[in-house]
């Protein structure tokens, strides 16, 4: 708070001409009554337009399989949940508890081409599992959209309903799921794909038939379902693939907790915890906009560009800009002499070969 008003009492801000003197109580008084619901329209409203300019960018696929995907699902999105910090509780009713209480539950949908949430909601209850939130999951996801998620949604009536509703998904097979093979689609070293029957000793087995499809990798056997049952529109060979990008969710809300700081919340208003949720993923669109125009600018997939050294650059270009520098960000942080900003990753060591399934004829 300290921070904000000195800021506000040196430099125009927004849409003040001027510097203005304010006082921290009341700033703090002004975010305690200011509606985050603007915040929340706001990110809802720029986030079609960021979608559109990433689309209209020269495609970059970063895999033939992401390539392969969009040829036949309307969307490639990520699911997952992630939970809030503890509240700030030296003021207000908070200040007489013994431990601070968390903040709630955010929910998260993230399209895994563009890499910007799709949707983004928030829960009261920290504690809750992300069964819970399946409903709710359901209702914002469009019919043909390929739905990835990790086994914390695992659970059959989810299934079933995502089947029913035009939804394909793909999960990793819980270890001790009892299945029946009702057909082999295919087979070779390393890999199986089969059509099973899931839940067979349970008294509500899963109602729809899904597909299993098991990748052998350094010895040990991945287990990947799925109702994508046809093999020509989603092959055996691109399943590992896709279900490696949902780590690009956990990045995303890894993003928005370390580096644009919503792991520490400054309030334990609920109001002041929604302004700082929807400022935070309104700065995270932006920057994955401003990262996928530098890698455009660069001709290289969206992945190789850091966006934590994005985001540290944008200080040097602004004392740049002050300086008279009258480059736009992209042209800067993606100048060959700004290089040592480190935007650009650095290319690692060759690590083993990910999964991977080789079909014969």
């Amino acid at each position: 708070m300290a921070e904000l008003v000195r800021l506000l009492e040196r430099e125009p801000l927004l849409w003040l001409p001027q510097a203005i003197r304010v006082s921290e109580q009341g700033v703090n008084q002004r975010l305690r009554c200011l509606p985050a619901a603007l915040f929340e329209q706001l990110v809802l409203a720029v986030l079609p337009d960021l979608t559109a300019r990433a689309r209209a960018r020269q495609p970059r696929p970063p895999s033939a399989a992401v390539a392969r995907a969009q040829r036949h699902f309307t969307h490639l999105w990520a699911v997952d949940a992630a939970t809030l910090e503890a509240l700030f509780r030296k003021v207000g009713a908070l200040r007489g508890l013994a431990a601070p209480p968390l903040a709630g539950k955010l929910w998260g949908m993230l399209d895994l081409v563009t890499l910007l949430p799709a949707h983004l909601w928030t829960g009261d209850d920290p504690q809750q599992n992300e069964k819970a939130g399946c409903p709710e999951v359901l209702a914002r996801t469009p019919r043909d959209t390929l739905l990835v998620f990790d086994m914390g949604f695992f659970a059959f009536p989810f299934f079933d309903d995502l089947t029913e509703a035009g939804v394909f998904f793909l999960t990793r097979l819980r270890e001790k799921s009892a299945y029946t093979v009702v057909q082999t689609l295919g087979s070779g070293t390393g890999w199986r794909d089969s059509l099973i029957q899931l839940g067979v000793y349970r008294s509500n087995p899963c109602r729809c038939r899904l597909r299993l499809v098991e990748v052998r990798h350094a010895g040990t056997w991945y287990r990947y379902l799925t109702n994508g049952l046809e093999p020509a529109i989603l092959p055996a060979a691109d399943v590992a693939e896709l279900y490696r990008r949902r780590w690009h969710i956990e990045t995303a809300f890894l993003t928005v907790k370390r580096l644009l700081g919503l792991s520490y919340l400054w309030t334990g208003a609920d109001n002041g915890v929604q302004l700082q949720l929807w400022a935070t993923w309104l700065l995270y669109a932006v920057l994955v906009d401003l990262c996928d125009e530098i890698a455009e600018h660069l001709g290289v997939a969206t992945e190789r560009v850091s966006r934590e050294m994005v985001f540290r650059g944008l200080y040097h270009y602004a004392v740049a800009r002050a300086n008279g520098d009258p480059r736009s960000p992209v042209a800067y942080l993606a100048a060959p002499e700004n290089a040592d900003l480190g935007v650009l990753k650095r290319r690692r060591k060759p690590r083993p070969a990910p999964l991977t399934i080789a079909i014969g004829a």
